[in-house]
């Protein structure tokens, strides 16, 4: 068998159907489109949204306002009552949640809220902690442990003329300047 012996299965690939070839193939004058308006002309017919002049569905649904920030980060968030049924003096972060079960949403980072009682000391480790967290666990003896180095607010990781990377390493502006400039004999 040879390339051009090849041919699709039967049934397979309808033929497509040529117009204005002569009358026998009884599409020749109007092609098919049948006589005169919006439809016989190229280009024309309507949109699969109009709806005949009637008032379009979309209009007759409310305004819906603002828009939403594609680049918001969504937290998982848990409770400091969630974190009472930790044994005292341990470490816990979102792997040790996570086998609990006490983490709400399926993935992304995780904040540390202040809603409930708690006096264990802990050292929670978390992306964010809310104020009142970050109150209630240092005053059960506890400490708290921002994870990736990042600062909690980008405003306060700038203002101490650092920049506090991802992988954890802090370099100051001019820590950067003396790497780029030129060396002076």
């Amino acid at each position: 068998m040879r390339m051009h012996e090849l041919k699709p299965p039967s049934g397979s690939a309808r033929e497509r159907i040529r117009i204005g070839r002569g009358h026998g193939s009884g599409k020749v004058k109007t092609g098919g489109k049948g006589t005169k308006g919006q439809n016989a002309r190229a280009g024309g017919g309507v949109p699969p949204y109009f709806e005949g002049g009637q008032l379009p569905l979309i209009r007759k649904l409310p305004y819906r306002r603002g828009f939403r920030n594609p680049f918001r980060v969504e937290y998982r968030e848990l409770n400091v009552r969630d974190l009472a049924d930790f044994p005292a003096g341990s470490t816990v972060g979102p792997e040790e949640f996570e086998t609990a079960g006490v983490l709400r949403g399926k993935s992304g980072p995780v904040k540390v809220l202040g809603q409930g009682d708690f006096n264990v000391k802990l050292t929670v480790r978390a992306h964010k902690f809310s104020a009142g967290a970050r109150q209630k666990i240092e005053a059960a003896g506890g400490s708290v442990e921002l994870i990736d180095g990042q600062a909690e607010k980008p405003s306060e990781a700038t203002a101490g003329g650092s920049v506090e990377l991802i992988g954890g390493q802090a370099e100051s502006p001019s820590e950067t300047a003396e790497a780029t400039a030129p060396a002076v004999e």
